[in-house]
């Protein structure tokens, strides 16, 4: 598996038994490849040492660390790696992703997934859905700076013109045929596969719109579309996503390539993303002071976990070791990791991603004061850090 979608993310931070999370570079290609499995079985025997030294085995995390290592010995598996490998293990089994940039090798073994190093999938400034129209083909991918993936279109999503209209008026069925090749019918109007009823059109956009519904309703990532120019505005119209941009890729995309679509894509997004994340941080200095934001790690972390962060600020690399009670809405901050510490900045993280709130990365030097954390609020909180 490769795409982290929201729901598998989701799967993973609420998982609360003994969870390995595992994160390493990896060789995409030639001989280097041969490091992939030799770092792998490295990491495994650190995870199995601080297990062990946790007292935290079961005969079913064994169960699952064996199913870890049989990937040591399978030479295809490690033949087909991206720049880095996510591998999370627990009682429920394994699951990993290959993911389009690397990693520091890292074995973290606590109650719950640390998920941290995920941000450059998780974070705003980063990621965009693409949507490509023609009335023969749609098709759905989740993009980032790094790469660009298509996704298998949601139930209910049309994948052309003749598939949202074969319930239409029967007399219409007779513009469809099946003789290309795999029988797929091919809508006529003015020249082969193409109508220009617009009224036709809108109804299967409107499929789309729904259809796509289940996978952006909680989402605020932008959309793009890429499809021939009339096309572009009707599905405008049908569009119910707040989150569309207006600008599009233009051409009919049926026979470009993920990486042609991927380049005209992020030239098109980087310059949004940049202006939302520098928006995001105007908004931060403007509600400094007013308790509306925050710099204060204690603060952060209860509204994190109350659902109350609108957006949040964090450095790639920061970490801050503590505890959080969640019957006491309190949080102390320890000094250094401890045995019962979890990192208060992918607990802030990941709760802030899982209830809508938007996450962005800063440079330290782009951080006020040198925090390694500012939030903003959804609506001013109430709390006593310790």
């Amino acid at each position: 598996m490769t795409e982290l979608s929201r729901s598998d993310f989701q799967t993973l931070a609420q998982e609360n038994s003994t969870c390995v999370s595992i994160y390493m570079p990896a060789e995409k290609a030639g001989a280097e490849t041969r490091k992939n499995p030799i770092r792998f079985k490295n990491l495994i025997r650190e995870a199995e040492q601080k297990i062990t030294h946790l007292s935290e085995s079961t005969p079913e995390l064994n169960d699952s660390l064996a199913s870890a290592k049989a990937f040591i010995d399978n030479y295809d598996f490690w033949q087909h790696q991206d720049y880095g490998l996510a591998f999370f293990i627990n009682q429920d089994g394994v699951k990993y992703y290959r993911l389009p940039y690397s990693f520091e090798e890292s074995v973290t073994v606590s109650d719950r997934f640390y998920l941290k190093p995920l941000l450059p999938v998780l974070t705003n400034d980063n990621k965009f859905y693409l949507l490509t129209l023609s009335q023969n083909e749609v098709r759905f991918f989740l993009g980032s700076h790094y790469s660009i993936n298509e996704i298998k279109l949601p139930e209910g999503v049309p994948s052309s013109l003749a598939e949202a209209l074969k319930y239409d008026d029967p007399e219409k069925q007779l513009q469809y045929h099946s003789g290309n090749p795999g029988n797929n019918p091919i809508y006529h109007g003015q020249g082969a596969g193409a109508t220009d009823n617009k009224d036709e059109i809108k109804r299967f956009f409107d499929q789309i719109d729904n259809g796509l519904t289940s996978v952006l309703q909680a989402e605020q990532t932008p959309l793009i579309l890429a499809g021939v120019e009339f096309l572009l505005p009707i599905y405008q119209e049908a569009n119910s996503y707040n989150s569309l941009l207006e600008t599009g890729i233009t051409g009919n995309p049926e026979h470009v390539d993920s990486e042609d679509l991927h380049q005209q894509a992020w030239s098109i997004i980087k310059p949004h993303l940049k202006a939302a994340k520098q928006s995001a941080l105007a908004r931060y200095h403007q509600l400094s002071g007013t308790g509306e934001a925050s710099s204060q790690l204690e603060e952060i972390v209860v509204g994190a976990a109350n659902g109350q962060v609108d957006t949040l600020f964090v450095t790639e690399d920061a970490q801050s070791w503590g505890q959080f009670d969640r019957q006491a809405n309190q949080v102390k901050i320890y000094q250094q990791a401890t045995q019962d510490s979890m990192d208060l900045i992918d607990f802030a993280v990941t709760q802030t991603y899982l209830q809508g709130g938007n996450v962005y990365t800063l440079e330290q030097s782009q951080m006020p004061e040198a925090h390694s954390a500012i939030a903003i609020f959804r609506y001013p909180i109430y709390t006593q850090p310790t």
